[in-house]
């Protein structure tokens, strides 16, 4: 079950696992980000581990991953756009972030997998760091204190139904 697999990181790595969960989850850590956050809310309110110090690890280690996305995107961006340039899901990715700006930032955080390479395609369409900081952070902390809330008031419910 997860919440074994869970306790047996946290055994091994203490807190660092939640941050590393979330800044390495682009590079292949294979636990969902939803089901990490869910289940450290879970053992959080039982008591098991620190709320304060859990949410703080999974916030600072999705705000590290987004970062630097956003800065591979901002710093590689010319050699990266003649790369891709000519890839269908780049240019509908573009043309959807060029057209809803600030609101497909919102949606995408929301979504797996997109809401770390959004980041890279903020810095490669040249936004500035200012402009993507307040928008993508303000999302980064609602999202992960929405799911933290879920997860504290209703997840033994949801763990019982879903199939992990």
């Amino acid at each position: 079950m997860v919440i074994h697999t869970i306790l047996e990181f946290l055994h091994h790595y203490g807190y660092l696992f939640f941050f590393f969960a979330f800044s390495l989850g682009p590079f292949g850590v294979p636990i969902p980000n939803e089901i990490t956050i869910l289940t450290a809310a879970i053992l959080s309110h039982s008591g098991v581990i620190n709320s304060w110090l859990t949410y703080f690890c999974i916030l600072m280690g999705l705000l590290t991953a987004t970062t630097l996305f956003y800065l591979a995107g901002k710093f590689f961006g010319p050699s990266l756009k003649r790369k891709f340039h000519t890839n269908k899901h780049y240019k509908k990715a573009e043309n959807i972030l060029d057209r809803k700006g600030n609101n497909a930032i919102c949606v995408g955080m929301f979504i797996p997998v997109v809401r770390y390479f959004l980041p890279l395609l903020i810095g490669l369409s040249g936004v500035k760091y200012r402009k993507f900081a307040v928008v993508s952070y303000s999302v980064a902390i609602f999202w992960t204190m929405l799911l933290f809330t879920i997860g504290t008031f209703f997840g033994e419910r949801l763990l019982s139904v879903l199939p992990f």
